[in-house]
C-alpha cells in the first residue's frame, strides 16, 4: 500500500488559491482514476479537480468555503501496490494531513479493506423508489446500470452534495436521473422534472411547513455578494429611468428576423448596444472606470461592454470587446456565444474582465424598472425593461392626436454621482432614445 498525495496544480490566472465549492467524495470512499474530486474556485471560473490514481480516500484538505493555496494538499489517496508510491514520492504528506489522517482513520488499511458500511434501510427505501416508478418510462430512458446485473442505488451515483441534497428535497432518487456526464448535475434533475412533470410528479410534501435551512455563502455567490456590498458602500448611485417607443424598432427587428438567413436571431439587445456605442462620444463621462485610492477617472475610447448574464452559480459578466466595431449581426452571435460560454463554465478568464460599461437585462421576466446597482470599477449600469403595449396619443399632422397601439420600454441607468451628474445621465439617455425610436438611424452613416 502507498499514500498518493494529491496537490492543488496552478490553475493559471496567477492566482495564489482557490475555493473549495464542492467535493465529490468523502473520507473512505473509493476513486478511479479520472474520478472527480472536488470543485475549485478561482477569480472567475469553477475547475473540477480530477484524480490521476485510483485508490482509497484517507483524508481531504478542509470544508467547502475553506481557502487552499497552489501547491498545498487537496486530498490523500491510498493506492494498491509499489508502483503507486512513486508519484506520492515526490510530495510527501504533509504534518497537518498526517494529523488528520490519525484522527479521522485510525484504522486505514481495515477501511481500504472493507466496504463503507450502508445504512440498514438503504436497500428496502431503493426498493420502495423503484417499485413507485412506472414499469415504462418513454422518452426517458433508464439510468446506466452499475456492476452486474443490478441497477445502480443512488449511493452509487456521483453527483455534487448541492446535487445531493436537493433531490433528497425533491423525494427523486438519483438512480432513476438520466444523464449524459460522469456526474448527475442541477441540470439533469430540471430535465427529470421537466419528463416527471407531465406524468403527475408532486414534491412530497410540498404545501407543508419546512425546516430553516442554513446555507453557507461560498463560491460565486460569496463574491457576488462581496463585490454588491463593496458597490453600494462606495458608490453613491442614483438612478434614472426614461420611457421609449420602440413600435417602429420592434417592426424592423421582425422584418431582419424573417430575412435573416442562417445568421442568428435578433433580440432588442444588439440595437440596445448599437445605439450606446454611438451615442457615448457624446458623453465619454459614462464609458469610464472609477479608482477610489488613486482619485482618477479614467474614460475609455473603447467600449468593451459587459453582458451582466444569470448562470446556476450567479451572476456573472462576460465581455464584448469593441462593442463600437459590431454590426447587430455581429453582437447577436457573441451575446449568443458569451452568454453560453457562462452558463457552461467555459468562459475564459479574458472573458470576464475589463468591461467599462454593463449592460442587464432581465430578459423575458422584464419588469417596469429597475434600480441596477453598478459593476464597480465602472460608473454606470444600463437595464431595460419589458416591453408593452398600451394605448398612446400620437400627433395626426392635423392639430389633434389619434390613440394608437404603442410598444413601449422604460430604459433605466444607475450612475456613480461622484462622476455623473443627473443631467448627463438624464441627457444621455434622451440620446438613447432618440435612436432607438427611429431606428433606421442605427444603420446611417
Amino acid at each position: 500500500m502507498a499514500r498518493f498525495e494529491f496537490r492543488l496544480p496552478d490553475i493559471g490566472e496567477g492566482i495564489a488559491e482557490a475555493e473549495i465549492v464542492a467535493w465529490h467524495v468523502a473520507v473512505g470512499d473509493r476513486v478511479e482514476e479520472d474520478q472527480g474530486l472536488a470543485d475549485m474556485m478561482t477569480d472567475k471560473a469553477t475547475v473540477e479537480m480530477e484524480s490521476p490514481v485510483s485508490g482509497t480516500v484517507i483524508a481531504l484538505a478542509g470544508e467547502v468555503g475553506d481557502q487552499v493555496p497552489i501547491g498545498s494538499t487537496l486530498v490523500v489517496i491510498e493506492t494498491e501496490g509499489e508502483a503507486a508510491a512513486e508519484p506520492a514520492a515526490a510530495a510527501p504528506v504533509s504534518d497537518a494531513v498526517e494529523e488528520q489522517i490519525e484522527a479521522e482513520n485510525p484504522g486505514v488499511e481495515e477501511v481500504a479493506a472493507e466496504p463503507a458500511p450502508q445504512p440498514a434501510s438503504a436497500p428496502a427505501q431503493a426498493g420502495a423508489q423503484s417499485q413507485e416508478r412506472p414499469a415504462s418510462n418513454p422518452g426517458l430512458p433508464p439510468a446506466r446500470e452499475h456492476g452486474g446485473d443490478k441497477a445502480p442505488t443512488s449511493q452509487h451515483v456521483l453527483a455534487s452534495p448541492a446535487v445531493r441534497a436537493r433531490a433528497k428535497d425533491l423525494g427523486i432518487d438519483l438512480a432513476a436521473v438520466q444523464h449524459d456526464g460522469q456526474h448527475i448535475r442541477h441540470a439533469d434533475l430540471d430535465a427529470y422534472l421537466r419528463y416527471s412533470a407531465g406524468q403527475g410528479y408532486h414534491a412530497p410534501h410540498a404545501s407543508r411547513a419546512r425546516d430553516d435551512q442554513p446555507v453557507k455563502v461560498i463560491g460565486m455567490r460569496r463574491r457576488i455578494a462581496e463585490n454588491m456590498a463593496a458597490s453600494k458602500r462606495q458608490i453613491p448611485h442614483f438612478t434614472y429611468v426614461d420611457e421609449i417607443d420602440v413600435t417602429a424598432l420592434e417592426e424592423m427587428r421582425g422584418d431582419l428576423n424573417a430575412n435573416r438567413g442562417n445568421r442568428p436571431k435578433l433580440t432588442m439587445l444588439p440595437f440596445l448596444i448599437v445605439a450606446i456605442c454611438r451615442t457615448i462620444p457624446d458623453f465619454p463621462m459614462l464609458n469610464a472606470r472609477y479608482d477610489d485610492e488613486a482619485g482618477v477617472v479614467t474614460r475609455h475610447g473603447r467600449v468593451h461592454l459587459g453582458m451582466a448574464t444569470q448562470t446556476d452559480a450567479g451572476l456573472m459578466v462576460p465581455v464584448i470587446r469593441d462593442a463600437q466595431d459590431k454590426n447587430v449581426w455581429q453582437l447577436a452571435s457573441e451575446i449568443g456565444r458569451l452568454a453560453e460560454a457562462a452558463r457552461t463554465g467555459k468562459a475564459k478568464s479574458e472573458e470576464l474582465s475589463g468591461s467599462t460599461l454593463t449592460v442587464t437585462s432581465l430578459g423575458p421576466l422584464g419588469g417596469i424598472a429597475t434600480t441596477p446597482v453598478i459593476n464597480r470599477p465602472e460608473v454606470a449600469i444600463i437595464g431595460p425593461n419589458k416591453i408593452v403595449e398600451r394605448p398612446m396619443f400620437r400627433p395626426n399632422g392635423s392639430g389633434g392626436d389619434d390613440i394608437v397601439r404603442a410598444k413601449l420600454m422604460n430604459l433605466s441607468i444607475s450612475c456613480d454621482h461622484r462622476v455623473v451628474d443627473g443631467w448627463d445621465a438624464a441627457s444621455y439617455v434622451q440620446a438613447v432614445r432618440k435612436l432607438l425610436e427611429t431606428p433606421v438611424l442605427l444603420f446611417a452613416d
